[in-house]
């Protein structure tokens, strides 16, 4: 029996992190042992917010495409590839253009939350408000029976699914399969500074960062502002240190909640122990990353095998599409 087919990508805007490492990655690797995966590079994506700033894109993409690998995307059981360097994607694009409504698109709540949110790139561009309708060309394009996403996104992927029933019924057709959310067990993590983790407040902890400066950052990181002394009870449930604990390391999750609730350690203590996880967490993923990077030969082979596989796939719903609207 062929193995169910999921579609997920990421924008390359900059590096990866460990919000990425718990949001994604880890559940990405997991699932190439039951599907059929593809993951996308989506730097049409990137462009739609980063449009005014694309110079450090290339390198963007061959930095990601290594934290994937050495977080264990395997290229031999995923199709890793470029969204760009496959035409396809924005030929259904356009197609998908023609028959999604103006207000379906306005009313997207993560529209209006980017527009009142980021205010440092203008975004009230058409190709911004009509994002949504390039990430169901990128799902549909596959036929993705599912696709691993958060809460957060689950109003996106409605909208994928809208799209598919009305193209089906309007061309009589079964063409698109309705792709199915695949809740992810992710953990939302915030930043070091208690925000959300942005590459704009410059307040995450990158994959290939030094030790240094992890041991640096993390010792920067906000805790309990109710525990002022060493010797006050602190509230780990309430401190962002103890979420990082809770999040990468559930076996050392309630030593540190009792250590903490009692007294036993300070902060600055507690930070450092923190850190010197995160650097046993983080060691064989950077020990992949140096060796990825002597070999750009092997990169440019795996996103040109993964070309080749999305350009097969991609190709052939196209053709499919264009016979049934006679083009």
């Amino acid at each position: 029996m062929a193995k169910k087919r999921i579609f997920s990508g990421m924008r390359p805007t900059g590096k990866l992190h460990l919000g990425h490492l718990v949001g994604a990655l880890s559940n990405w690797a997991k699932l190439q042992d039951e599907y059929e995966c593809f993951f996308m590079v989506a730097d049409w994506h990137a462009l739609m917010s980063e449009y005014e700033n694309p110079a450090d894109l290339k390198a963007h993409i061959l930095d990601n495409v290594i934290d994937w690998l050495a977080c264990g995307i395997n290229p031999e059981r995923s199709v890793i590839f470029i969204q760009s360097e496959i035409p396809e994607h924005l030929e259904l694009y356009f197609i998908l253009s023609l028959i999604t409504p103006l207000g379906l698109l306005e009313r997207c709540p993560t529209y209006k939350e980017q527009l009142r949110q980021i205010d440092n790139r203008d975004l009230s561009t058409y190709a911004f408000l009509g994002y949504p309708v390039l990430q169901a060309a990128d799902i549909l394009l596959y036929k993705a029976d599912s696709v691993p996403v958060g809460e957060d996104q689950l109003p996106h992927l409605e909208l994928t699914r809208q799209i598919v029933r009305k193209f089906n019924h309007l061309y009589k057709t079964e063409c698109f399969p309705e792709p199915k959310a695949l809740l992810a067990q992710t953990t939302r993590l915030l930043g070091l500074d208690g925000r959300k983790m942005s590459k704009s407040y410059n307040n995450y902890i990158a994959l290939s960062d030094t030790s240094e400066i992890i041991r640096k950052k993390v010792q920067g990181m906000f805790t309990d502002p109710e525990r002022i002394r060493v010797a006050d009870r602190g509230h780990p449930d309430k401190c962002n240190v103890f979420s990082y604990y809770a999040a990468f390391f559930p076996q050392a999750k309630q030593h540190a909640h009792e250590r903490c609730a009692k007294a036993m350690i300070g902060c600055t203590d507690c930070k450092k122990e923190l850190a010197a996880l995160l650097l046993d967490l983080l060691a064989p993923i950077q020990e992949k990353r140096q060796a990825l990077q002597k070999d750009k030969n092997y990169l440019q082979e795996i996103l040109s095998a993964g070309r080749q596989k999305a350009s097969l796939a991609a190709g052939k719903t196209i053709s499919q599409v264009k016979k049934l609207l006679n083009v």
